[in-house]
């Protein structure tokens, strides 16, 4: 119980700061503005002529490869900048406690700029008799590739004080695990690579998982993969920061 009230004094802590500067809101806006733009323009939502939020999903792996690092990047590293990392550990508080209070804070934080696209919904409504189990499980997909790229954000930021070297780090390795599952590059290695370590490279993309949410269907296979790498990404968090906290 105690355990719990740690985190939750942690995770209030860290959602103030988001919007006790004018940054937070600056992300939602920006966040709108380009699911707008790649739903209506680039996904040529209306020439779809289907009632569907298929064009809205679609580029959220891709957009949030920018936005979510940019969002977990001040997570440690600011901390460890501004000196304020060893007054964090002398509280009677335990590590993994922060870790998670945090990592809460931020996925609050993405997962509101996620609702605030409901006129999306409302859109497609109007025009049509849409799925509502698949809108759901997209959100639901949605939410959960937030969850995996904050993950590895606030792994890379607990790596540095350099908050851009965390952001370049934290995108370079969500890219990996967009592009190891895409066509393109999965064909580029069947070429001159066995088929069993295709299949490996491909075992990590988050892709075919969020495609799968996509059409509606909750596998739990998928649930897995993404709280497993939620999981291990928070677990070597921990990791980085006992050692950093030991030296």
């Amino acid at each position: 119980m105690r355990a719990v009230r740690n985190i939750w004094a942690v995770t209030k802590r860290e959602l103030g700061s988001y919007f006790s500067s004018p940054v937070a809101y600056v992300f939602i806006i920006i966040f709108l503005m380009l699911s707008g733009f790649f739903t209506f323009m680039v996904g040529n939502f209306f020439a779809r002529n289907e009632a569907s939020l298929a064009s809205f999903f679609l580029w959220h792996p891709w957009l949030y490869l920018f936005l979510v690092p940019a969002a977990g990047m001040r997570l440690w590293a600011e901390e460890r900048r501004a000196g304020t990392i060893e007054l964090l550990f002398t509280m009677p508080i335990t590590v993994w406690q922060t870790i998670v209070g945090k990592f809460l804070a931020a996925w609050v934080f993405l997962g509101l700029a996620l609702a605030l696209t409901f006129p999306m919904v409302i859109t497609v409504i109007y025009l049509g008799d849409p799925d509502g189990g698949a809108i759901f499980t997209g959100y639901l997909g949605s939410f959960l590739v937030a969850g995996v790229y904050l993950a590895i954000s606030n792994m890379t930021s607990a790596m540095t004080r350099n908050q851009v070297v965390s952001f370049i780090t934290a995108l370079v390795l969500c890219l990996f695990l967009v592009l190891a599952g895409w066509r393109p590059v999965t064909d580029m290695l069947v070429n001159w690579a066995p088929a069993q370590l295709v299949a490996a490279v491909a075992a990590f993309s988050i892709i075919p998982h969020f495609d799968s949410l996509q059409r509606g269907v909750i596998d739990s296979r998928d649930l897995t993969y993404y709280f497993s790498v939620i999981v291990f990404a928070l677990f070597t968090t921990g990791v980085i920061l006992r050692s950093r906290r030991a030296s």
